[in-house]
């Protein structure tokens, strides 16, 4: 029965695999010659003369950001050049030339061997990133005091320089210092983004509204604080303790306090849907700032675009009242707090809402052009249909190789199979595997086990000889 081989354009005149020594040999050689010296310039060639001395513009070496960053680029460029040529049908051995399955199997493990020495220069690079990300955040909280103090000095002409401008910039100097102390001593871990950032290394956009609002409120209170320290009059301090009065700061204390509470919750939500498989999740390389406004595949979502811009709005109009009533918390009215709340409830059920465990539909025995049809035999190719099989951010070829299916008590790595620009298989949809010599006859189950370790219902399918 001949079959065609999909996906790297080899074609074989009759069934059968590559005899053990062809194969062996043919691998042998793939790795000891083409595998070494094809990345082994692209990671070891950034220092002049190969000696490991000096940095140069060609850096590729992991111990510096500019390094790791051009090795992962370096990479990623020999990576997708090795797929294309195999999706083009070059640069296979002869040995598997012959045989669609073990060209297949074979083109595979190839990918799979260059996309985890990507995946570990990404890695490298995404450390080195967040290790020299503190010195920015600090930069970018200095930046906001000179901004402040260049706007207060313009708003102070004609109206003059007033006791509540000096209590402003102070809580600023106060609150830059806190900051980059606190980056500091986090250096290693994202400077002062450190606490929003989930344990799946991406920002949180829970942690970030919620960071947001204390950061304000603080800094509310300390102008507060600072302008009672410079009151010289009885009447004056009264009237400044007063604007802590609950009665003006309810609906900021409300929004605070329901934020924060949102960003322990959905914490304590993603990580129990986790623990029950009903949610899938890989960890990112490096925290972007897209994270706040997009899912863990980078698909833009309408829970956390609406919560962030909702937020950001109550934040500035906040602002604004804070610098038109310096002397109290900024009276955040009723309805646009219930908008806030609103929103945070919707931010919060879309929570709930995202994810799902990834299920088996139905398993087929796979068919090509001028393939007879028959039952499942051990050797033929199965196709796995069904949905979530792919979980978001695990497109990348090196969790794509992570992918393993249970026949029986096999398990068999999923084949990654290269088309111009991307893979064929698997999909998130779909997944082609072949029935090992090793599974017996009769009624065995199949289960799939994705890139986050999630495991799908078990769908039981007839195997004969």
């Amino acid at each position: 029965m001949g079959r065609r081989a999909s996906g790297v354009a080899v074609r074989e005149a009759g069934e059968g695999g590559a005899d053990a020594g062809g194969y062996a040999g043919a691998r042998a050689g793939a790795y000891a010659e083409g595998y070494s010296g094809r990345y082994a310039g692209a990671y070891t060639g950034g220092h002049p003369g190969g000696s490991g001395g000096e940095h140069s513009g060609g850096c590729a070496c992991g111990d510096c950001p500019h390094g790791a960053r051009q090795g992962h680029r370096r990479a990623v460029a020999a990576f997708l050049r090795r797929r294309d040529e195999f999706a083009a049908g070059q640069g296979l051995p002869a040995a598997v030339a012959h045989s669609a399955s073990a060209s297949r199997q074979w083109v595979s493990e190839e990918l799979a061997q260059s996309a985890e020495h990507v995946a570990e220069r990404e890695r490298a690079e995404g450390q080195a990133w967040l290790t020299g990300l503190w010195r920015r955040t600090a930069a970018v909280v200095w930046a906001a005091v000179v901004l402040l103090l260049l706007g207060q000095a313009l708003t102070a002409v004609g109206a003059g320089w007033t006791a509540a401008r000096s209590a402003g910039l102070a809580a600023a100097l106060v609150m830059a210092l806190s900051l980059t102390a606190a980056s500091w001593f986090h250096r290693a871990k994202g400077g002062v983004l450190a606490p929003v950032i989930g344990e799946d290394n991406r920002l949180s956009t829970s942690r970030t509204v919620a960071a947001a609002w204390v950061l304000f409120v603080a800094y509310s209170v300390l102008v507060l604080a600072g302008r009672l320290a410079a009151a010289s009059r009885q009447r004056e301090r009264d009237a400044l303790i007063s604007g802590l009065d609950l009665a003006r700061g309810a609906g900021i204390v409300s929004v605070l306090a329901v934020l924060c509470g949102i960003a322990v919750l959905v914490r304590r939500v993603v990580g129990l849907r986790v623990l029950g498989q009903r949610l899938q999740k890989v960890r990112a390389d490096r925290p972007r700032a897209a994270d706040l406004l997009t899912d863990d595949a980078g698909r833009g979502t309408f829970a956390d675009i609406q919560y962030v811009v909702i937020s950001g709005v109550a934040l500035v109009f906040a602002a604004v009242r804070l610098a038109r009533r310096p002397e109290q918390l900024p009276d955040l009215p009723w309805g646009l707090a219930v908008v806030v709340l609103v929103s945070a409830a919707t931010y919060l059920a879309g929570k709930y809402a995202e994810g799902g465990r990834p299920v088996i539909l139905s398993v087929v025995r796979a068919r090509e052009a001028g393939d007879l049809d028959g039952p499942i035999r051990t050797g033929d190719d199965i196709e796995i249909r069904g949905a979530g099989f792919v979980p978001p951010g695990a497109q990348g070829a090196d969790r794509l190789a992570r992918m393993v299916v249970r026949v029986g008590t096999v398990h068999v790595h999923v084949p990654l199979v290269p088309v111009p620009g991307g893979f064929r298989n698997p999909t998130d949809a779909l997944l082609t595997v072949p029935v090992p010599a090793d599974v017996e006859p009769g009624r065995v189950e199949v289960q799939v086990v994705t890139a986050a370790g999630v495991e799908t219902n078990r769908y039981a399918v007839d195997v004969t000889e």
